[in-house]
């Protein structure tokens, strides 16, 4: 399905009727990763899931957008909602959209429930390591955008960020480099408090992009909170372990399965 939303088109998928679950997805991801989820969900719920601007099927937002800027977006989708109620399931980065969204005070619905999966959000700390990386790429970059630089090798630029990049930035298009920069580089651990409804927390023991510390401190600092943590699960917990994932929404939502 399409929707336009504020002149961007957009991709998502709406089945079942009930209470509205809205699920994001994680950066770099796009709603098919749901598709079982979905299935699961809508035997209860009215389950949305949009491809966010810049990922899947949706267009690139119009400008290097912040997490704000995500937040406004979701925001503006359910505006043809009638709900007044709404649940929340994000992954990696959608949870970290859902964070800084459940900070808003002027949300036109009250979030009932959140899940969080693998969920970004917490800046994890800076080794010695990282520090001399950081300041080789800040000085490297300074001596390749001089016009002396860009006059003599105009593509050494780009190389160096492909180079010195993860593998999301190198993937990504130069726009949402500039998104990917503006979103991971923002701590969202100070808001986690905001999250006052009862909240679940899924975690892949072995995720090594958003560790299962990660999951520990977001339980300790969100009110209600309690995580799952699965074995033999890393950042995409949800589909590695999905009979285990499905056992524990079914429990938290209450799905006869």
């Amino acid at each position: 399905m399409i929707k336009t939303v504020k002149g961007v088109r957009i991709n998502y998928e709406e089945k079942g009727e009930g209470e509205l679950i809205v699920l994001l997805h994680g950066w770099g991801s796009n709603i098919k990763l749901f598709n079982n989820l979905i299935g699961l969900l809508s035997k209860k719920y009215h389950v949305v899931a949009m491809d966010m601007p810049g990922f899947g099927e949706s267009e690139e937002p119009p400008s290097a957008w912040e997490v704000s800027d995500y937040v406004q977006f979701v925001l503006d989708f359910l505006s043809d909602y009638p709900d007044k109620e709404v649940m929340l399931l994000g992954h990696s980065f959608g949870g970290r959209v859902i964070i800084k969204l459940c900070s808003r005070t002027d949300l036109p619905f009250t979030v009932s429930r959140v899940i969080l999966v693998d969920s970004a959000g917490i800046l994890p700390p800076k080794s010695n390591k990282k520090s001399l990386r950081t300041y080789y790429y800040k000085a490297g970059k300074a001596v390749l955008s001089t016009k002396l630089a860009q006059k003599i090798a105009p593509d050494a630029l780009e190389n160096f960020r492909k180079k010195m990049g993860s593998a999301d930035y190198a993937a990504a298009s130069p726009l949402m480099r500039q998104v990917l920069v503006k979103t991971v580089n923002e701590d969202l651990e100070p808001l986690l408090p905001n999250i006052k409804c009862p909240t679940l927390l899924i975690w892949g023991v072995n995720d090594t992009a958003t560790p299962l510390s990660d999951g520990e401190k977001m339980e300790k600092l969100i009110p209600d909170a309690g995580l799952v943590k699965l074995e033999n699960a890393g950042h995409y917990s949800f589909l590695e372990q999905q009979f285990t994932f499905s056992r524990v929404m079914c429990s938290f939502l209450k799905i006869e399965d």
